[in-house]
């Protein structure tokens, strides 16, 4: 009753009698859960199986799942970690079941057990293209139910249940093929002993009395002259007794039917996706309920939840990973920049300051020059001078020698 009431919350909404008070909710409230928001809730996927978790004792609601998608674009909420969490837990015991029943069997049957991967066998580009089908189709019947179109959710459902038994039938005929192969290659099981027919066993005390009774009449009918009717006892009471026996015809080796070979020896197979056992003898029509059932399709779910989860985290690793190379080549350019222009600041500091050495040197240079022309015309004038003062001593000291001789 609480899984009927719980799905009718989820298809109808809490207030569908109109007896509820409503009540606003947040998708990061407490009660609300997050792992229907992250995609998948692993209490909706095995309902009425062995596997049966029971309804979730949180709200799903596709309004708030809308609401925390939008977070989730802007970056400011993610329940994925939590949603892989739970299905890694999930496939941890299931493989774990797997073991346990491998154990049971013998050596070489396990090994056959596990020869065939149906996952991999059933594994088509048909197959992944009706897989793709299905999962738009989901999508088309959430946005239905989200905007209350209840007719055109129907029909997607309709749709969805279609390419679902479509799909089943053929991963179904794919695995019978693989298994008539496998079961060409099994030695052909050794025939019942032949057994002598035993003598048929007296008739019971009822038939036997019945017998005597027909005999009886017969005598009588044939005392009174009626010979038509005694023959007809007669008859009766030979009928009785090809009844009595009642013994099975003798086996015929040739008519060896699969289902006294599964009796015997079912030649177990495992499904590498959902733990079950099949038969190399099972039917296209069993294998076929087998994919369509509701343990093996919601394994299957999770897996692939599982590998898409998986990939969008690689997916933000490998982008984030090149962000940061990004930005190491940006901070290491926009260092080498500083760098270049630190040294072209460093360059043009050292000519400036060559230039000035260079202008001081030249004006040192100048003055020196200045400085030895004023020295050599001052040498050379007062060479002049030196030459003209003794030149004129000489002068005076020839005048004074011509007076004294004169004298």
């Amino acid at each position: 009753m609480d899984a009927m009431r719980k799905q009718l919350d989820v298809l109808m909404g809490a207030n569908r009698n109109g007896d509820v008070e409503e009540v606003n909710r947040n998708y990061y409230d407490r009660d609300v859960c997050r792992l229907f928001l992250a995609g998948l809730c692993p209490h909706d996927l095995f309902q009425l199986t062995k596997m049966d978790l029971g309804p979730c004792s949180k709200i799903h609601s596709l309004q708030l799942r809308k609401d925390y998608e939008e977070a989730k674009s802007k970056g400011s909420e993610n329940f994925d970690r939590e949603l892989e969490d739970m299905i890694e837990r999930l496939i941890v015991e299931c493989d774990r079941k797997i073991q346990r029943a491998l154990k049971r069997l013998a050596d070489d049957d396990a090994k056959a057990a596990i020869a065939i991967s149906v996952s991999e066998v059933t594994l088509t580009d048909e197959i992944l293209q009706l897989s793709k089908q299905i999962k738009e189709k989901m999508k088309e019947v959430d946005t239905f139910d989200f905007e209350g179109r209840t007719d055109d959710k129907i029909k997607a459902q309709e749709v969805v249940e279609e390419l679902r038994a479509k799909r089943a039938d053929m991963q179904a005929t794919l695995l019978l093929d693989a298994f008539n192969k496998d079961r060409a290659s099994l030695p052909t099981p050794a025939p019942p002993p032949q057994v002598a027919a035993p003598p048929p066993p007296p008739p019971d005390a009822r038939t036997q009395e019945m017998i005597n009774e027909k005999l009886k009449k017969a005598e009588e009918l044939g005392e009174q002259g009626m010979v038509d009717e005694a023959q007809k006892a007669l008859e009766e009471a030979e009928a009785l007794k090809k009844l009595a026996p009642r013994t099975e015809p003798p086996s015929d080796p040739s008519k060896y039917t699969a289902a006294d070979v599964r009796i015997t020896d079912q030649k177990l197979r495992l499904c590498d996706i959902c733990g079950a056992f099949l038969s190399v003898y099972d039917n296209d029509r069993r294998l076929a309920d087998h994919f369509g059932g509701k343990l093996h399709l919601g394994y299957m779910l999770i897996r692939e939840k599982l590998k898409e989860l998986q990939e969008q985290i690689n997916k933000r690793r490998k982008d984030k990973s090149e962000d940061d190379r990004r930005s190491r080549e940006h901070s290491k350019d926009r260092n080498s920049r500083a760098s270049r222009d630190r040294d072209t600041e460093r360059k043009d500091r050292i000519d400036s300051r060559d230039g000035r050495r260079g202008d001081y040197d030249r004006d040192r240079d100048r003055r020196h020059d200045r400085d030895r022309r004023h020295d050599r015309d001052r040498d050379r004038d007062y060479d002049r001078s030196r030459g003209h003062d003794s030149r004129r001593r000489e002068r005076s000291r020839s005048r004074e020698r011509r007076r004294h001789e004169r004298y």
